[in-house]
C-alpha cells in the first residue's frame, strides 16, 4: 500500500505522539506523510518599530508548528511534508485528506473522555467526516 497519511499537530506532546504513530504507519506501508497544523482567521501581529518590523500571522505560527514536528520525526525512509491549513483542526485534516486522496487520517485521543467527550473532540469530528480510514492513537498516557 502506498498513498498519503495525514496527521494533525498543534504543538502539544499528545499531538507529537500521534505524529510519531503516523510516521511509523507510513514507514510500514510505504506511504507519504502529511503533517498538518490548522489555523483560524487572519490574525497578524507586528513586532518592532520603523523599518525593523516583523509580522507574524496565525498561518506562520501553524506552518512553524507543522515544520517543527515534521523535522523532528527523523526519518529518511518516507517523504514527509508539512502544511498550514485554514479552518478548524477537524476540517483542515478532512480537507487535506480529500485534496490528496489520503488513505488514512491519524489523530490523538485528546478530549475523548470526560467533559471533552460531551463538548466534542477533533478525533470525533474527523471520524464522522473523513473520506478515508481514521486511526485514533492513545496519546493520553503518562
Amino acid at each position: 500500500m502506498s498513498g498519503v497519511i495525514v496527521v494533525g499537530v498543534d504543538g502539544s506532546e499528545t499531538a507529537r505522539r500521534a505524529a510519531e504513530a503516523a510516521r511509523d504507519l507510513a514507514v510500514a506501508i510505504g506511504a507519504e506523510l502529511h503533517v498538518v497544523s490548522a489555523f483560524e482567521g487572519d490574525r497578524t501581529e507586528v513586532y518592532g518599530s520603523g523599518s525593523d518590523q516583523f509580522i507574524v500571522s496565525a498561518a506562520d505560527d501553524a506552518a512553524k508548528i507543522a515544520r517543527t514536528v515534521a523535522d523532528g520525526l527523523g526519518t529518511s525512509e518516507i517523504e514527509v511534508s508539512f502544511y498550514a491549513i485554514r479552518g478548524t483542526p477537524a476540517n483542515a485534516l478532512i480537507k487535506q485528506a480529500e485534496t490528496y486522496d489520503a488513505k488514512m487520517i491519524v489523530v490523538g485521543n485528546k478530549r475523548m473522555r470526560g467533559i471533552g467527550r460531551v463538548l466534542g473532540s477533533v478525533a470525533n469530528s474527523v471520524a464522522h467526516g473523513a473520506p478515508c480510514d481514521v486511526y485514533i492513537v492513545k496519546t493520553d498516557v503518562e
